[in-house]
């Protein structure tokens, strides 16, 4: 009797968490809004099924420490090195302007400097959760304006990690606030360091000695005790169980099991995590909802007005052209999973106090709610600005600005699946790149997407002078036309003949054909399709080999990431 009065609380968020899904799914909201009205309906405010607990409080933890877990898997050195310049520079950029701006109110709202500070990073961080479903949805993972919005969320998980152990520490009154960041660095960096070597010298050889036996019980078994030793011994040296969950992440993410790990733990990590966002809805006042909503839509109303504002003009600061800005602000303009995490903290909700506590991160989940309908009006919006770039193109009012009078290194004509894979080698490897597309949906995409690309013919000679041919090093044609080409190719070869022309083929007949006229074709047959073409263009530029495998890994990676996300 006693077992199964323990096992009821377990029960209980089992069959809510299933049916909050169940109902958000096909309303087309983040399961986490659910989760949240599920733990206010069944908490101590609502019908009182079930009540805060050592088991409740057990799993809530172990459901942020998988989601940071599955934040570390994706951590890599390596894609944080191709989008260095958003990660180094959109990202802070970002942070520290919504910080100062929630920061700011914050003090207006009679909060102490310290904790103003805490409440005003919280919210400047955004849902890496809500952000990469829709982006998967949308099936942007690899455009422009996914690799920019993905490197400002990398740099926002990172800067959460070290404001859990900030926020968490915000209790000792004797202890200055710049004593505890430095104290909580240094730690921090030696985990990281502890972190690297561990992961090279003997989890790395552990899982090879592991995955001769294919027994995929044991594997499951290792990445559970690897996630839960980290995070323990995180905590035993004073740092939060969340950093020894993200740096057993990073440590498995650098081996090659890495996709076999994240689709073993997945199904943990959902289900905790479900529990976590349920027990912070457990927390939440029905009755302050009640009376006060108008002061929960003006939160989040306000959460996301200052958010995409901010990171638009932001994205503009760093010459991000302003559609792939708009998108990014919208996309990004929600609060963030670890919000509900640090508003729980006891000392933070003790500065807040119950009630604003509470219709925090009610706001925050209402601008979560409301982020997948705001990111479709943007996308039109974006859209309508591509087809009338178009058509203004298309009848010779303006020439485009990205390609009118820039010069590059390379030039692509056509934007399909191929010249946007070949388009992100090129934007990864700083090699400037102007594209042209005749086909206005592909026009349209490419350029909501945020590709650099303008409207052209590529058959209209006269378009060479206005592209600056003449400069560029390399024309890539990512379709074959072998009419088109037997006409063009003996023209551009006499008048540019130290100019490169690589074209994609699909066979060795075409690639032959297509040889004979003096140009280069490269068959399409790696995975994901345009990496052939890529690295044919990446050789002829010059780019390092070494640089150049680690970019296609990297690429196939991201390519088994999606299929493993769809």
């Amino acid at each position: 009797m006693e077992e199964a009065h323990h096992l009821l609380p377990v029960l209980i968020l089992l069959s809510v968490g299933i049916l909050a899904i169940g109902v958000m799914r096909p309303l087309k909201m983040s399961p986490i809004v659910g989760y949240l009205i599920a733990g206010m309906l069944i908490g101590v405010h609502g019908f009182g099924w079930i009540e805060e607990s050592d088991t409740t409080r057990l799993l809530a933890e172990l459901g942020v420490v998988f989601l940071l877990f599955d934040i570390g898997l994706h951590f890599s050195v390596g894609h944080i090195w191709d989008a260095r310049r958003d990660i180094l520079g959109l990202g802070p950029l970002q942070v520290l302007l919504c910080t100062g701006a929630f920061a700011l109110i914050a003090l207006f709202m009679g909060l102490s400097t310290d904790f103003a500070i805490i409440i005003g990073a919280t919210l400047a961080l955004s849902s890496t959760a809500v952000a990469a479903q829709i982006l998967s949805d949308n099936q942007q993972n690899q455009c422009p304006v996914a690799v920019s919005a993905t490197a400002v969320l990398i740099f926002q998980d990172i800067c959460a990690i070290f404001l859990l152990i900030l926020a968490g520490s915000m209790g000792d009154e004797k202890v200055a606030m710049g004593s505890v960041i430095g104290i909580a660095a240094i730690k921090a960096i030696a985990a990281f360091l502890t972190a690297i070597l561990i992961g090279r010298f003997i989890i790395k050889p552990v899982f090879n000695f592991i995955a001769q036996s294919k027994d995929h019980e044991v594997f499951t078994a290792t990445a559970l005790l690897i996630v839960l030793a980290t995070a323990s011994a995180t905590a035993l040296f004073g740092l939060s169980m969340t950093l020894g969950a993200f740096l057993a992440g990073m440590i498995i993410s650098e081996t090659p099991y890495r996709h076999v790990v994240q689709t073993e733990v997945k199904p943990f990590r959902g289900l905790l995590l479900g529990f976590f966002f349920i027990t912070v809805g457990m927390t939440l006042d029905v009755q302050v909802i009640l009376h006060e909503w108008w002061k929960i839509v003006l939160v989040a109303l306000v959460l996301i007005t200052i958010k995409s504002t901010l990171i638009f003009f932001a994205a503009r600061s760093l010459k991000i052209e302003s559609r792939s800005a708009l998108q990014m602000g919208i996309l990004l303009s929600q609060g963030s999973e670890f919000a509900f995490v640090i508003f729980a903290i006891p000392s933070v909700q003790t500065a807040l106090g119950s009630e604003y506590s509470s219709t925090l991160i009610i706001g925050v989940a209402a601008s979560m709610a409301l982020t997948p309908i705001l990111v479709n009006i943007a996308q039109k919006l974006a859209r309508q600005s591509a087809d009338q770039d178009w058509s203004n193109s298309k009848i010779g009012k303006e020439n485009s600005e990205s390609n009118a009078s820039l010069e590059a290194s390379v030039i692509i004509v056509g934007m399909s699946e191929v010249g946007r894979r070949l388009a992100s080698a090129l934007d990864a490897n700083d090699v400037t790149y102007r594209a042209i597309e005749m086909d206005h949906d592909c026009f349209v995409d490419a350029c909501t997407n945020g590709y650099k690309v303008g409207f052209g013919d590529a058959t209209d000679l006269r378009l060479m002078d206005t592209i600056q041919m003449a400069h560029a090093k390399t024309v890539a044609i990512t379709f074959a036309d072998y009419n088109i080409a037997s006409q063009l190719a003996p023209i551009v070869i006499e008048r540019y003949p130290e100019l490169i022309l690589i074209i994609s083929v699909k066979n060795k007949v075409e690639k032959a054909q297509f040889d004979a006229l003096g140009m280069q074709a490269v068959i399409q047959q790696s995975f994901p399709r345009g990496l052939d073409m890529a690295v044919a263009v990446l050789d002829a530029q010059g780019v390092n080999k070494k640089k150049q495998h680690g970019w296609m890994k990297r690429q196939q990676i991201q390519e088994l990431d999606d299929v493993f996300i769809h």
